[in-house]
């Protein structure tokens, strides 16, 4: 009976996983990061990532915390991420052979904000007293925007979507009764899709010349083209944690990842092309590389009393690693480039646990993250990024011995990102884009563990 009850559940995980894979989306993050890995640790705002240790999620978060748990666990888990961004153009300007201060054309975009899915699935195995192996599948970075085609900021960008497949065996020791270590291997697969528009009057009017450009009927702003940009890659990694325990109630825990380099390969198809311009641009395959980042995580974990917990964590994120998006052709011909220029970001969480029974858990918890973006001349509205502060709640409810279901809710308020592009240097085609976005970020969260 318990081997038919565990095959069923098998299946049934397997196939939502598989579902989640498919549908699996990108979000807002600090930088493009994602920490939606674990509906539980969403009510405490993730603070005890890597010292709560409370079911397979941590495998994602700090490995060795996996010799807390007992016997086999699947989780499925889903995150439904609802951004809002709504750009207020400030006096946006073009550059046109030297006169500055012509009004770029176009509204205000709509709400850039793209509702996604974040999916995260786990499996953990305890195989002795001290040894446990678990895999994790999860998205650890995303970011989808989506403005009108005829915005003012449409030569910045109109779609951006980037979505990444994060496959983590993992496996853990326990040392002894106080000291515990883990280490996961990623294999890591990441597709995006860029669109942007171009503004073939201005380069007809710089390249051409004016009475030339004026006769073959382009002028600036009202002869736009269209350019896609999709490419895909796998790139490998690492993590490693180790989990202390002081006593029964209190533990830390450290963990690292690895950054990741991804080499895309893809094509850039363009559209809506004047004549003039046919043999400039055409469809033809391109690269870019890009380098994730790697992380550094310390949390806390103390147990005042059988109802109470609190949990605090840190993490750094080097964002550093980001200094430019450059596209490139086969023979590394420069087709697009945006300097980013990232720094570092860091987040600071608090959270509490209530457990008023053996069969509900109540979470709540706050956080600070950190913006990668440095100032607003760096800013772009493919990834509008801010400082932001989580609030949090969270719960759990035991069905039975073997199955429990977590729910989370998450509001981010985010500090207005502010976009302040220099129309003379880089951006002298696609024009100083200038305003503030007013933006705030809802996540929904529910999740499935099962225990044998």
């Amino acid at each position: 009976m318990k081997h038919q009850f565990l095959s069923k559940w098998k299946g049934v995980l397997l196939i939502g996983a598989c579902i989640f894979l498919i549908s699996a989306g990108s979000a807002l993050g600090a930088g493009f990061s994602l920490v939606e890995q674990s509906v539980s640790g969403l009510g405490n705002a993730f603070a005890g990532g890597v010292a709560g240790a409370e079911d397979a999620t941590t495998i994602f978060f700090n490995p060795a915390g996996m010799t807390r748990l007992s016997d086999q666990q699947f989780i499925l888990g889903a995150h439904v991420v609802i951004p809002s961004l709504k750009f207020d153009n400030e006096g946006s300007t073009h550059v046109l052979q030297g006169a500055t201060g012509k009004a770029l054309s176009g509204g205000n975009g709509g709400d850039g904000g793209v509702t996604k899915l974040v999916p995260n699935f786990y499996y953990s195995k305890k195989l002795s007293d001290r040894f446990v192996i678990g895999v994790g599948v999860n998205a650890p970075f995303g970011l989808a925007t989506k403005y009108d085609d005829t915005w003012v900021g449409r030569y910045h960008a109109i779609e951006s979507d980037v979505l990444t497949v994060n496959i983590n065996p993992s496996l853990a020791y326990k040392i002894n009764d106080h000291l515990s270590i883990g280490a996961g291997f990623s294999a890591q697969y990441l597709k995006a899709k860029l669109s942007s528009a171009i503004d073939f009057g201005t380069i007809a009017f710089t390249k051409l010349g004016v009475p030339t450009a004026t006769a073959l009927g382009l002028s600036p702003q009202s002869s736009d083209g269209f350019a896609s940009v999709e490419g895909d890659s796998w790139g490998y990694g690492f993590n490693l944690g180790i989990l202390y325990e002081f006593s029964k109630i209190t533990r830390i825990g450290t963990a690292y990842r690895s950054r990741i380099k991804q080499s895309l390969e893809g094509d850039i198809d363009y559209s809506n092309v004047p004549s003039a311009f046919s043999s400039a641009f055409q469809d033809q395959d391109v690269k870019a590389d890009i380098t994730l980042p790697e992380s550094l995580s310390v949390s806390f974990f103390h147990q005042f009393n059988p109802q109470w917990m609190v949990m605090a964590d840190f993490t750094w994120t080097n964002w550093k690693v980001f200094k430019e998006l450059k596209i490139v052709d086969n023979q590394g011909k420069e087709v697009s480039k945006t300097t980013e220029d990232w720094q570092d970001s860091y987040r600071y969480s608090l959270g509490v646990t209530y457990v008023p029974n053996n069969y509900l858990t109540l979470r709540a918890g706050t956080a600070y993250d950190t913006s990668a973006v440095p100032n607003a001349q760096r800013r772009t509205p493919r990834i509008p990024d801010e400082d932001r502060i989580w609030l949090a709640l969270g719960a759990g409810y035991k069905l039975s011995h073997a199955v429990s279901f977590d729910l989370g809710y998450a509001h981010l308020f985010i500090k207005d990102p502010k976009i302040d592009k220099d129309p003379t240097n880089e951006d002298a085609i696609r024009g100083g884009l200038k305003g503030t976005y007013q933006s705030h970020v809802d996540i929904l969260s529910a999740q499935l563990t099962v225990t044998f």
